[in-house]
């Protein structure tokens, strides 16, 4: 069932135009992503799908059966209320049912009797959302929950997504959770609106496939154009030839213009090379950190050297900020010694750089401002360049500026003190994909030290070489990858069992766990026993042959698909007019069925695993 159509929208805001004639379809159970740059106009239309702006001119179309829930990025709240009250306010179920949902988002019972100004941002997000499914929406509007929110919480979000029966539209800079739990993914680009099949991933591998097919269609249509003017030009005026000529001219004049719009410009950063110093780049000892009259982390241990790159991870309030803080000077540190390294200088970039700037000063003035005094004119207007600053843009204002605009600028302040170590709380937000992309490349071959916070899980997966885990009051080096800390998080949060000390191991056969017993306590196997396992030994046997044939099939319906692509890759070279769109669907469709069949393919080779493990495990038990 279709819920909501936009059609033929135009609107603007100023002299800017953020949609032109633009069309989008949300269906029932639909988990759409929408994604642009900053400024393109995404929570503005979010606005317009809720009712609190209109289009300039154009439809939208709803069923009469639609109920929107709109999570705004900013919202207002009666902070003197309690969670309770706060829920059962403008409620169309009652507060019982209401708090059914709370065990999904992570919601305890002793929570709904606490005030509402006492709770993290985390939890006023949970609470909000559950207040939303209250109102009974089939779909909802979630313009970037994860905003500063820890790991757990989006986490939790994620996991509520994922299992969620309506649809949602979901704005997020944050990739790694766009492509866990959305189906679909809507851009906004260029004032136009384009739906694919798939997340974020396959957009973008969608999106360079079709700009390449397009790419070569223009060319040799191009190719084309040229072969027939040049014959027309050569015969035009014989007679013998004129027919033909005026022929060639009328088929010049029917050929269909094949566009290739231009991409908008991506940012590519890069960072000066910073000053040099010794290996350590800061030594502490017993450090605490905190306030006058409260101490956050205790007894930190730890070296930095020169070019490790330092995540700090732990949930929000466990004192991540905090210790950026003492390090950059802003804090003092409350115990204990911190010794940076020969010639190491800090530079810092909070939640709220933002705050910092100067009004009145224009982009390129605040840049050089903070800039290093060996950086040239050149670099800073290179930096600018890079964060999307081009031509006039370098002379705007600070006060004319949108958030996410600011921040490029904070953040170009940070990169252009040549210091050798950056402390960075939270650099990506407000970024979108582009810069964030270009800021985790910079960063990565950046060859100081870099201490950072950051929610977004692709950005430090691909940036940190070290993590440290703020947990308990405490700040130690956590032993295995990013990805093994947010398993492990993952697998407490959602499986709580997993992380009981005494659940240790599986029994075989089944998924559910056991304590384990010691070995000298295993009870006789009995005759009945011995036939079970001979029987289910036949009947693994049996299910591991269906399965390798299926695991067969499946790879040489890939290997097919894949023929079928490349022929039609083939053919789009040579195609014309309205076989050049049904080419790219062809395409789009293709490249899901593939997926999907991946995906089986991945599941009957963990089926495959599972029951290779059963099977060992019934041939180790005796019987005889």
């Amino acid at each position: 069932m279709n819920l909501i159509q936009l059609i033929n929208g135009t609107k603007q805001i100023g002299s800017k135009t953020l949609f032109n004639q633009a069309y989008l379809s949300i269906n029932d159970d639909e988990h759409v992503g929408l994604i642009g740059a900053n400024g393109a106009g995404k929570t503005t239309l979010f606005k317009i799908l809720a009712g609190f702006d209109e289009l300039d001119s154009g439809q939208l179309v709803k069923s009469t059966q639609l109920k929107v829930g709109y999570l705004q990025q900013e919202s207002d709240w009666d902070v003197d209320l309690t969670v309770e009250q706060f829920l059962s306010a403008e409620s169309r179920v009652p507060i019982w049912e209401i708090k059914k949902w709370g065990p999904q988002l992570g919601l305890e019972e002793s929570l709904y009797s606490k005030s509402m100004k006492t709770l993290s941002g985390g939890y006023r997000m949970r609470i909000q959302l559950q207040k939303l499914m209250a109102q009974l929406p089939n779909l909802l509007l979630l313009d970037e929950p994860t905003n500063f929110l820890d790991l757990e919480t989006t986490l939790i979000l994620e996991n509520f997504l994922q299992k969620y029966k309506g649809a949602f539209l979901l704005i997020s800079h944050d990739r790694e959770f766009l492509k866990r739990t959305t189906d679909y993914t809507a851009e906004i680009e260029l004032g136009e609106m384009t739906k694919f099949p798939g997340h974020i991933d396959d957009y973008f591998e969608q999106k360079r496939e079709l700009q390449g097919l397009l790419a070569a269609q223009a060319k040799n249509q191009d190719l084309k154009r040229k072969q027939i003017q040049e014959f027309v030009d050569r015969f035009k005026a014989k007679a013998s030839k004129a027919r033909q000529a005026q022929s060639r001219m009328k088929m010049l004049d029917k050929m269909e213009i094949i566009e290739t719009k231009e991409l908008p410009v991506r940012a590519q950063i890069q960072i000066p090379k910073p000053v040099n110093t010794g290996r350590e780049t800061l030594i502490l000892d017993g450090l605490a950190v905190g306030f006058e009259n409260r101490k956050v982390l205790s007894n930190i241990q730890f070296r930095l050297n020169r070019g490790d790159h330092l995540a700090v991870v732990g949930v929000n309030g466990a004192g991540k900020s905090t210790l950026l803080k003492t390090l950059a000077g802003r804090l003092p540190p409350l115990e204990g010694e911190m010794k940076w390294g020969y010639q190491v200088l800090v530079s810092y970039f909070a939640q709220h750089s933002t705050d910092e700037l100067l009004s009145e000063e224009s982009v390129i003035q605040a840049m050089q401002r903070k800039s290093h005094k060996e950086v040239t004119l050149q670099e800073i207007k290179n930096m600018a360049g890079s964060l999307l600053f081009n031509g006039d843009d370098i002379h705007k204002k600070i006060r004319v500026l949108s958030g996410g605009e600011k921040s490029r600028v904070a953040l170009g302040q940070v990169l252009l003190q040549k210091n050798p170590v950056l402390l960075l709380d939270e650099p990506t937000n407000h970024l979108d994909f582009e810069t964030v992309e270009a800021l985790t490349q910079a960063l990565h071959a950046y060859a100081g030290s870099v201490l950072f916070v950051s929610h977004d899980r692709g950005f430090v997966r691909r940036l940190s070489s070290k993590i440290l885990e703020i947990k308990n009051g405490k700040a130690e080096f956590y032993p295995g990858s990013y990805d093994d800390y947010v398993w492990r998080q993952e697998k407490f949060l959602l499986s709580p069992e997993l992380a009981d000390p005494a659940v240790e191991v599986r029994s075989a056969g089944s998924d559910s766990l056991s304590k384990a017993q010691p070995k000298n306590s295993a009870p006789p196997v009995s005759q009945e026993t011995k036939v079970m396992i001979r029987d289910l030994l036949k009947k693994f046997d049996t299910d591991l042959k269906v399965i390798l044939k299926k695991e067969k099939s499946i790879e040489i319906e890939i290997s097919q698909k894949n023929q079928l692509k490349e022929i039609l890759i083939e053919e789009s070279m040579m195609a014309q007019g309205l076989r050049v769109p049904a080419i790219s669907k062809q395409l789009a469709s293709l490249d899901v069925e593939i997926r999907d069949l991946e995906m089986s393919w991945m599941g009957y080779m963990e089926s495959k695993e599972k029951i290779n493990q059963e099977i060992e495990n019934l041939k180790a038990k005796p019987k005889d």
